[in-house]
C-alpha cells in the first residue's frame, strides 16, 4: 500500500532525505524511527501530498503522490505532530466540517463513529479550545479516521497523552493495522517495539536498517544473553557459571541476578543449570534477553556506543 523508491528532498543546499526506499503492506504497522532532523516528517509530508519530492517516486494506495496527489489524499489519513485545529469550534462541529470538506456520505454518522473510536463521546459538544493537549491529539486522530482511509500516517500519535490514553490509542492503532497500512513515527521506542510489525530506522536522511524488532535484536546482539537468578545469597554464582565451557562472559547485576553470554548456536543453558544445582543453589529463573529497541536505535544512529 506504500512503495517508496529513491525518494530525495532538498531544501536549497541541504538534503533532508537521500535516496529513501521502503515499502509497507496492507495489514502492516510500520514504525518510523530516527533522531530529530533525520527526515521522518519530511518523508511523511511527501507521502501525504503536502510537498513534492526533489527526486524519486512514492506510490500510496496505488497512486503516485505527485501526478495523482488528489487520489492519494482521498485514501490517506494523516495526523501531523502539531494538529491544526479550530479552537473556537466544538469537537463535533470541527469533525463535521472536515467530513463535509471530504464530501463524505452520512457525514454525521461518520463523525459519531470517529468520536467513539477515540473515546471523546463525552466531549463532543465541548469547545476544542477548552481541551487538554492529549484530548486535542485525540481530535486530530478522529479527523484522520473520518473517511476510513486505506493508509494511515501518524506523526507522534501519542505525544501529550496520559498513560491511560496511550494504552487506548495503541490498542486502537493495533486494531486499525489489522486491515489498513499504518506508518507511524515515534520517539517512544517501547511503543514501536510493542505495536509495530516492522521498524525503519532513519538517520541523516538515509534508512540505516529495516526489520522486525525481534530480527534486529538477533542481528545486532552477536551473542545469546541470559539472566540467571537463584534463591538466597549468590556471592560465588558468577564464578560458578564462568566455569562452564562455552560461557563467554559473566556479569553480576545490582539486583542480585547474573547475566551471561554464549555464542549463537552453542546453547550452554543445560550445563549451566546442571552445575548450579550441583553446587546447591535453588534455580528460580533463567531467561534470554535481547537488545532493547532503544539500544538498537543508539547502535545504528551512532548517538551512543553500547557498552
Amino acid at each position: 500500500m506504500i512503495k517508496v523508491t529513491g525518494l530525495t528532498k532538498d531544501y536549497g543546499a541541504r538534503r533532508a532525505i537521500n535516496n529513501v526506499t521502503f515499502d509497507a503492506e496492507q495489514g502492516e504497522i510500520v514504525g518510523f524511527l530516527g533522531p530529530n532532523g533525520a527526515g521522518k516528517t519530511t518523508t511523511m509530508r511527501i507521502l501525504t501530498g503536502y510537498m513534492p519530492p526533489t527526486e524519486g517516486e512514492a506510490i500510496v494506495a496505488g497512486y503516485d503522490v505527485v501526478s495523482e496527489s488528489l487520489e492519494v489524499r482521498r485514501r490517506v489519513g494523516y495526523l501531523p505532530e502539531t494538529v491544526p485545529l479550530y479552537t473556537d469550534m466544538t469537537v463535533f462541529d470541527y469533525l463535521k466540517f472536515m467530513a463535509d470538506l471530504r464530501h463524505l456520505p452520512n457525514a454525521e454518522d461518520r463523525v459519531d463513529e470517529s468520536i467513539e473510536m477515540v473515546g471523546l463521546t463525552d466531549r463532543a459538544s465541548g469547545f476544542i479550545g477548552n481541551l487538554s493537549k492529549g484530548m486535542r491529539q485525540r481530535v486530530g486522530l478522529a479527523q484522520a479516521l473520518l473517511h476510513k482511509p486505506e493508509v494511515l500516517i501518524l506523526d507522534e500519535p501519542t505525544i501529550g497523552l496520559d498513560p491511560g490514553q496511550v494504552v487506548d490509542v495503541r490498542k486502537l492503532i493495533r486494531e486499525i493495522g489489522k486491515e489498513r497500512t499504518v506508518l507511524l513515527s515515534t520517539h517512544i521506542l517501547s511503543e514501536a517495539q510493542n505495536i509495530c510489525d516492522r521498524v525503519l530506522i532513519i538517520n541523516k536522511g538515509k534508512i540505516v536498517t529495516e526489520d522486525t524488532p525481534e530480527n534486529l535484536q538477533a542481528r545486532l546482539v552477536g551473542a545469546e544473553r541470559v539472566i540467571l537468578r537463584v534463591r538466597g545469597e549468590a556471592d560465588d554464582l558468577a564464578k560458578t557459571v564462568s566455569k562452564v565451557k562455552g560461557v563467554e562472559s559473566v556479569e553480576a547485576r545490582a539486583d542480585g541476578a547474573i547475566e551471561f553470554e554464549f555464542a549463537p548456536g552453542k546453547d550452554v543453558r543445560p550445563e549451566v543449570a546442571k552445575i548450579i544445582i550441583n553446587e546447591g543453589y535453588d534455580l528460580l529463573e533463567m531467561r534470554p534477553v535481547g537488545l532493547s529497541l532503544e539500544e538498537i536505535f543508539l547502535e545504528l544512529t551512532g548517538s551512543e556506543s553500547r557498552s
